[in-house]
């Protein structure tokens, strides 16, 4: 009885409930799918996109609401101006679209995932640049001299650099105050830095379309936002009407800054590689056991 009972349970319970086969690519494909959604909503709500996707849901509402209502002519448009709405919607964020394929192959993820560099090639400047553009933008910023310095990264500013004259010197604190300094040629527009060098000055930087920004800020800082918003570049922004300097990266603009903020964020950018993987870490301290074992044989 107590047999007929316990099969009488199973059998039910089998019937009942349904227990997938589940195997380790299905595992992985969920993962990999969650990332994705994940960043794209991140990038949609970081960019203009985002007021798409509400234009979007409305269009999506108007459209469930005339085939409820059965309205076939505009069912009709609606089935043809597909393939145009998604053209338009590609020409009009061209530039956000553009800025998540260049985050997507900048050198810093493959850096993470292939580490093979020497040390001299995972360094962007030198400290002695770095010191030089902290002390210039201060200096500038007690004189109150307004200045525009852009310290590129991995996306190259080619097309910017092509907007104004070249220069292709070393970075220094004097050189970065004579170009500065008012009624100079070159004082006028940004300058680009490429490693330890001065590129060119003069540049014109694509304008920031945010509504966000400050009543109060210029032109200048509307400029810093606006390439940080196209590029991974660190902007260097002193006011010519109060003597703060700001940093725009990212799309985020930090304002009045100290020195030691700003060499912060200028150490973390002077790394190509950025922190250690593990991998590195492991490497490391194989070659640190190799070196160990060749002293004690000696």
């Amino acid at each position: 009885m107590s047999d007929l009972i316990s099969k009488l349970v199973t059998n039910v319970f089998r019937s009942s409930v349904y227990w997938p086969n589940i195997q380790w690519t299905d595992v992985l494909e969920i993962v990999i799918l969650t990332v994705i959604v994940y960043q794209l909503l991140k990038w949609i709500n970081n960019t203009k996109a985002w007021m798409l996707l509400r234009g979007i849901l409305v269009l999506a509402i108007f459209v469930l609401v005339a085939y409820i209502l059965e309205l076939h002519t505009i069912l009709y448009l609606v089935s043809h101006s597909v393939a145009v709405l998604a053209t338009i919607v590609i020409i009009v964020f061209q530039p956000e679209l553009r800025r998540a394929l260049e985050k997507l192959g900048e050198k810093q993820f493959l850096a993470s995932m292939i580490p093979f560099e020497s040390k001299n090639e995972n360094v962007r400047f030198s400290d002695v640049t770095k010191e030089d553009l902290i002390n210039a933008s201060f200096e500038m910023g007690k004189y109150k001299t307004g200045a525009l310095i852009v310290v590129e990264q991995a996306i190259k500013l080619t097309e910017y650099e092509s907007t104004g004259i070249q220069v292709d010197a070393m970075v220094s604190r004097q050189l970065i105050l004579n170009i500065f300094e008012h009624n100079t040629p070159l004082h006028d527009g940004a300058v680009i830095m490429r490693g330890d060098r001065i590129v060119a000055a003069t540049c014109y930087l694509p304008l920031s379309d945010s509504t966000d920004i400050s009543k109060d800020l210029g032109t200048r800082h509307r400029a810093a936002l606006g390439l940080s918003e196209v590029s991974d570049a660190l902007v260097i922004v002193v006011s010519e009407e109060t003597g703060n300097v700001s940093l725009a990266q990212e799309g985020k603009l930090s304002r009045n800054v100290t020195e030691n903020e700003l060499r912060s964020r200028l150490t973390s950018i002077q790394d190509k590689a950025g922190a250690d993987t593990t991998f590195k870490k492991v490497i490391k301290r194989l070659k640190g056991r190799v070196k160990n074992e060749k002293k004690a044989n000696k």
